[in-house]
């Protein structure tokens, strides 16, 4: 095949966070939901938080630098070898850094 593949990839940590709230349970902590009429209603009195989809998410996600390079598309089956080689070329891993996310593939 002719042409060339552009992989984007990330790296993964052991501490990275990733987590998905409902709007529901958001509204339902009365820290947030405070916090939420102080800002937004501040001096008002007996009112209430409402949505009309309570099942909608929130993620809350470490933030990851994206990483990208190009390989020809022969090499499609080794692109996540071909990352972490990458990687490590680069010196991205680290100890608690050592795993690779494939984002996004291209081909040109």
């Amino acid at each position: 095949m002719d042409g060339t593949i552009s992989v984007t990839y990330q790296i993964l940590c052991e501490n990275d966070f990733n987590r998905e709230l409902t709007l529901k349970e958001l509204l339902s902590n009365e820290k947030i939901a405070k916090v939420i009429k102080s800002e937004f209603a501040k001096g008002i009195r007996n009112i209430s938080l409402e949505s009309d989809d309570l099942s909608a998410r929130l993620r809350i996600n470490s933030i990851k630098k994206l990483y990208t390079f190009e390989v020809d598309k022969d090499d499609f089956a080794d692109i996540l070898v071909l990352a972490e080689e990458d990687a490590a070329s680069k010196k991205l891993l680290k100890k608690e850094c050592d795993r690779v996310e494939l984002v996004d593939i291209t081909t040109n």
